[in-house]
């Protein structure tokens, strides 16, 4: 150990809700630890911002079901208060369609999903495949396939040429809802929820501390920051592949680990909040959701706190949220006001307030919910990430058995990797009494 190092059991790079829930299970197990965190503030692809109106809103991941035990649970424990998004209504398609036209389209669009993930990951007949060569030799109508494109886009923030076909039917049958992803959000923000764990865990979380390199042995790790450097016994690194890819390890990784966390590539997503004086599509028995074929990766829903906060927020995914990007600001608020007018009417550009997140490029995280790989043969990436190089662990919520990409996943990935590392210090503690 160098003179003045700091010294604790496992360090924790990433204050996410992956970083976060391990730190919780350590702390519950009795395990010294330090979680590290780079920005000024948890949550990691979870954050809130006051929009023009003095609100607090979720300008990252917000939304959750039922079918997320994990996180329905922490929901309940910590006293939030749940808003049922509003679904009811007709839903609106782009370019315009009857509403019963819009539906079947919709219904055979799901149908193709379906039938993507009837296909065995490792079946030798998709490898090598993208996801838009797959879509390029299904019999579907055009319309049916722009509809798909537009959903996946949307969903993972990534074209479908880069995305393998093999990847996407491994990542979709880990999202096992049955009922929309989009049922709930949190009225207080799912930020707040990072923000209460974070208070759990006190003085042993800490801010804007980039890990810049991490030196590694049979000894231990010793973890360097710009706050100095910390000596452990082994360290969690609890970011998305591709922000892991980006640290210096000394000696250098393990080759297949360093080329199964080079193998991945963030998406892209603007998450937008647009506030109205009411819901005026409620009265006109339209839902708020609204999906643009020709604009694939554009959707909207009713996130509608009361009927004081009448609300819709619009997400722009994929290659679309790269081109839009490069707009400006002026041009991008023009483009989307004149979106929302045209798919709902005049209405629509009578906007009290329009507030957005450029996710892409973002320095910490990448530009999406998720990162996802984008090399068709690396079959092993994730194994080989999860196996780590003892005395380094990763975890991120790609990794996780259950929802990957979500916040649940995220909880999930975190309490799988503390508890692994909780189980091989309690029997390097085992061993080292029995031989003493």
């Amino acid at each position: 150990m160098k003179s003045g190092d700091e010294t604790t059991d496992v360090v924790i790079v990433g204050a996410g809700f992956t970083g976060l829930s391990a730190a919780l299970e350590l702390k519950k197990a009795g395990i010294d630890f330090l979680l590290l965190e780079a920005r000024d503030r948890v949550g990691g692809r979870v954050e809130s911002r006051h929009n023009r109106l003095g609100e607090r809103i979720d300008s990252g991941g917000q939304f959750l079901c039922e079918d997320m035990p994990e996180l329905m649970a922490l929901v309940h424990a910590r006293g939030k208060t749940l808003v049922e998004a509003h679904i009811e209504g007709e839903f609106v398609a782009q370019p315009q369609m009857s509403g019963m036209q819009a539906e079947r389209t919709y219904l055979a669009s799901m149908a193709i999903r379906d039938r993507m993930n009837m296909i065995a990951p490792d079946d030798p007949a998709i490898a090598g495949l993208t996801v838009a060569a797959w879509l390029d030799g299904q019999n579907d109508a055009d319309e049916v396939k722009a509809v798909f494109r537009s959903m996946i886009e949307g969903l993972w923030c990534q074209a479908l040429e880069k995305m393998p076909l093999w990847h996407l039917i491994d990542n979709d049958r880990r999202i096992t809802n049955e009922v929309s992803e989009l049922q709930y959000f949190v009225r207080e923000t799912m930020h707040s929820l990072a923000d209460d764990l974070a208070r759990d865990l006190g003085d042993r979380v800490r801010l804007n501390v980039p890990v810049t390199a991490i030196e590694h042995g049979p000894g231990g790790v010793r973890v360097a920051s710009v706050a100095g450097a910390i000596e452990a016994q082994t360290v969690l690194i609890a970011v998305p592949p591709m922000m892991a890819s980006k640290l210096d390890f000394a000696p250098p990784l393990p080759m297949p680990l360093r080329s199964a966390l080079d193998v991945w590539e963030s998406g892209a997503v603007i998450k937008v909040l647009v506030r109205y004086g009411k819901a005026f599509w409620r009265a006109r028995g339209l839902s708020g959701m609204v999906m643009w074929r020709d604009l694939p990766g554009l959707f909207a829903c009713d996130v509608s706190k009361d009927d004081d906060h009448a609300a819709l927020v619009v997400f722009v995914g994929g290659p679309l949220a790269l081109r839009w990007r490069d707009l400006g600001d002026a041009a991008l608020r023009a483009e989307l006001t004149a979106r929302l007018a045209e798919a709902l009417g005049t209405e629509a550009a009578g906007i009290l307030d329009l507030s957005y997140r450029d996710w892409t490029h973002d320095r910490w995280s990448g530009g999406a919910y998720s990162d996802l790989i984008t090399d068709v043969t690396a079959v092993d990436a994730e194994p080989t990430i999860l196996a780590g190089s003892p005395p380094m662990y990763f975890a991120a919520s790609e990794l996780s058995p259950s929802f990957p990409g979500y916040i649940e996943g995220a909880i999930v990935a975190g309490r799988f990797a503390a508890r692994r590392i909780i189980a091989e210090l309690q029997s390097a503690i085992a061993t080292k009494a029995s031989g003493s």
